[in-house]
């Protein structure tokens, strides 16, 4: 009787120890999850504001010629798409759908900036303000995926 308690207890001991263990790794796994989704979001955003910034500069500047626009639209662009991919395989899908949308949009500013429209342009305000609202949407997508912003009931 004395040899079997000793078991059960051992056993048990055992279980709790292993439950207990891979309680602490989900959650240490999910903490490591979170800081990385926050450094490669706040990448984003930066990366996506830099972009947007270097177009607007292009869509008041009058002077340059049409390939420099092109070529300097481009470039300012080009390093959305690393940070892109990123997004697509470590965001929550939420935030991935919504980094997706917000990409398109940015590009599609891109397009306006680096065919010669102007700020002033009915097509370029449209533009910037569809990727606006689409850069609220991710911004609060974001915010709900880390918990700064719980999801509402």
């Amino acid at each position: 009787m004395t040899l079997a308690s000793a078991v059960v207890g051992a056993l048990i001991a055992t279980a709790s120890a292993a439950l207990l263990d891979r309680s602490r790794w989900r959650r240490e796994r999910d903490d490591r999850l979170l800081g990385i989704r926050q450094v490669l979001y706040s990448d984003y955003l930066a990366c996506l504001s830099k972009a947007r910034n270097a177009f607007r500069d292009l869509a008041r500047n009058q002077d340059l010629g049409p390939l420099e626009r092109e070529r300097s639209a481009r470039d300012s662009f080009a390093p959305c798409y690393g940070v892109r991919y990123q997004m697509s395989i470590t965001a929550a899908s939420e935030v991935a759908t919504a980094s997706e949308n917000v990409f398109r949009r940015l590009r599609d500013v891109r397009d306006l900036a680096a065919a010669g429209t102007l700020a002033g342009d009915e097509a370029y305000s449209g533009g910037r303000a569809e990727y606006e609202a689409a850069h609220n949407r991710l911004r609060d997508a974001m915010r709900r995926g880390l918990g700064a912003d719980p999801v509402p009931a």
